[in-house]
């Protein structure tokens, strides 16, 4: 297959990288070439002509818990009228209104719940989502999580990448170290010996994990040969995303509360810092993610929608990054890049989010002309098609 008369933005170099009147070759399920239309090699291959439409590397979720059951809608009132996001959750809601739902389902109705989502994301370019867990806190319901997010690529044109989030929330009838050494390090082994996940995550805040006992998990990652990410820098500043980076995370995640000194070490470690603007808008938060600083010390910067049922109950990464140039000031290079390119490093992937020779042919052909549409527009979903894996889906 030949994509031909196409301004294609190859996410490389850090820019958008873009080839007006550009090729690519697809031989497979890979890229072969990409450059000018005007220089394509011979061939008698399968040519479609874009009609100079914006093609771009599949976009990749790199946050989501899209994997639940329930709705806290009910939770959204309460915040309108003062309660904070802490009341909330000491009050027996957030987090652990979410474990009641989940741990109350079958790994067949959580399926069933989650596939609308996901579909809702491949309908707006995303050709590759990570689901985490964390919405157990028991091993039997984590592991059941993990499972339930294998088998949506078995079931959608889609690539998944599994989180152990164990480290999410305290039990109302535990202490934190109490879970950690019943809960959470037995599921991770487990988890671990049934190829389950592909990273490990936690929750460093006053709510959830302190510095130390994450600490303790990313130990145990580290035995198991898991990279690890954390959840660091959304409420407070705990140090987390230092924490992060001394244990060479892929990524650290919200950090509204981050200083110079966790940018540093996220430069340092080559941590991406995944930039959430969903949960900001959706707790009305005031505290913006330094993007100033990230720029300044050349932090990579990934976007994600946070899919989750509380605090970013939200589906479309281009609306995700719309709010990442309004709320914070990113550029709409800054946000595409950090759906494709960043968000890819921030999953520890080498094969996708650019359009290169070699990497994954997973593309989206979009009813646009220039990148920054994606950004600027609000609502809106322009998708002409979608490639997958080589194939048009449509």
């Amino acid at each position: 297959m030949i994509l031909t008369n196409a301004n294609v933005a190859t996410m490389q170099e850090g820019s958008y990288g873009l080839i007006e009147a550009g090729a690519v070759v697809i031989e497979g399920d890979r890229i072969a070439w990409v450059g000018p239309t005007a220089a394509l090699p011979p061939s008698h291959d399968q040519r479609i002509d874009c009609g100079g439409r914006l093609v771009t590397p599949g976009l990749i979720d790199c946050h989501t818990h899209v994997v639940h059951a329930g709705n806290r809608a009910r939770e959204f009132e309460m915040r309108l009228t003062g309660a904070s996001y802490e009341e909330i959750a000491r009050a027996g809601g957030g987090i652990v209104a979410t474990v009641r739902a989940t741990r109350a389902a079958s790994e067949e109705a959580l399926l069933a719940q989650s596939l609308p989502r996901v579909d809702q994301m491949l309908a707006e370019g995303v050709t590759r989502i990570e689901v985490k867990s964390g919405y157990g806190l028991d091993q039997e319901t984590e592991l059941q999580m993990l499972r339930a997010a294998r088998r949506i690529a078995t079931l959608r044109p889609v690539r998944v990448s599994t989180t152990f989030l164990g480290a999410h929330a305290v039990p109302p009838d535990q202490t934190a170290d109490t879970y950690i050494d019943q809960e959470v390090l037995p599921t991770l082994r487990q988890a671990a010996a049934e190829g389950l996940t592909d990273a490990v995550d936690g929750f460093c805040e006053g709510i959830a994990f302190s510095p130390a006992q994450i600490a303790r998990v990313f130990a145990e990652a580290k035995a198991l040969g898991l990279p690890v990410k954390l959840h660091a820098e959304q409420l407070s500043n705990l140090h987390g995303a230092t924490l992060a980076a001394l244990h060479g995370a892929l990524s650290a995640d919200h950090l509204e509360y981050l200083d110079e000194d966790g940018v540093r070490a996220m430069a340092g470690a080559g941590t991406v810092a995944v930039i959430l603007p969903g949960a900001f808008y959706m707790l009305r938060e005031t505290q913006a993610p330094p993007i100033a600083l990230l720029r300044q010390y050349g932090v990579k910067m990934a976007v994600a929608t946070d899919c989750n049922p509380g605090t970013a109950p939200m589906t479309s990464l281009p609306l995700a990054m719309n709010m990442a140039c309004t709320l914070f000031r990113m550029t709409p290079e800054e946000t595409l890049l950090g759906a494709t390119a960043h968000a890819a490093t921030a999953l520890g992937l080498t094969e996708e989010g650019r359009i290169a020779p070699g990497c994954r042919a997973d593309l989206v052909i979009w009813q646009a002309h220039h990148p920054a549409e994606l950004s600027a527009r609000i609502g809106a979903t322009p998708i002409h098609s979608r490639i997958f894996g080589g194939q048009i889906d449509a």
